[in-house]
């Protein structure tokens, strides 16, 4: 039986476009752009314990920055309140560690998938298969409709009917990467003082947001069209 090589290329570039969607949209969020207007929404939740908008715009930008660079939690560890205390208490630290690690590996799978998909575009163009890469890209934008829209359902529904519900997504998200309670801190620890429950709601919001338009853009605007296959 013979092998149709651009067709099984096809599903392949479907898998591959939900991930650099979503990785799209990841880079996206660890700019200074999606903290920046989360802390200037009106509803966004003041800090009980005395952090203004300045000074979480002031801390912020020292905790994205450290998930995408190479220092080592000295970054974080160095900083220090206006009295003397540091910022961040060990066990923050810790946890920051681990979190730049998930980034930094998430951030690699999508490079490796954008590089593949350049790839494979250029050998579709070069191989006469660019009617079934155009397909494969049309399909994984309905895919990533799909997740989209779920993920947007799970957050959208945790703001406006069961925080229980966004929660519960939220602890089962965090078992995958993180071991025990590792990732759960008091009200008063600086982490979430910068970053409560609804900047992570929103954060999956924003994340589902973009690569919904990403897969709109590739689930109509790519025309499909049937092709004839090549075998090989």
């Amino acid at each position: 039986m013979k092998l149709n090589l651009p067709n099984i290329l096809s599903y392949l570039i479907s898998l591959l476009t939900p991930l650099a969607l979503i990785g799209l949209a990841l880079r996206i969020l660890l700019t200074p752009i999606f903290y920046s207007i989360e802390y200037n929404m009106p509803y966004f939740p003041a800090d009980e314990y005395g952090f203004t908008k300045a000074d979480r715009l002031q801390w912020a930008p020292y905790a994205v920055e450290y998930l995408v660079n190479s220092a080592d939690t000295s970054y974080l560890g160095d900083l220090k309140f206006p009295g003397g205390a540091p910022l961040y208490g060990e066990r923050e630290l810790s946890h920051m560690a681990d979190v730049k690690g998930v980034v930094q590996g998430a951030l690699r799978v999508w490079y490796i998938a954008l590089v593949i998909l350049i790839i494979l575009a250029f050998l579709a163009r070069k191989g006469n298969w660019l009617p079934q890469y155009l397909a494969g890209l049309h399909r994984g934008g309905w895919w990533m409709i799909g997740l989209a829209v779920s993920l947007g359902f799970i957050a959208g529904a945790g703001i406006l009917l069961n925080p229980d519900i966004f929660w519960a997504f939220f602890s089962w998200f965090h078992s995958l990467f993180f071991e025990g309670d590792s990732w759960l801190f008091f009200y008063s620890d600086t982490l979430i003082r910068l970053f409560p429950i609804r900047f992570w709601q929103d954060a999956f919001l924003a994340a589902a947001a973009l690569s919904l338009g990403g897969g709109l853009g590739l689930a109509l605007g790519l025309k499909h069209k049937p092709s004839v296959s090549t075998s090989v």
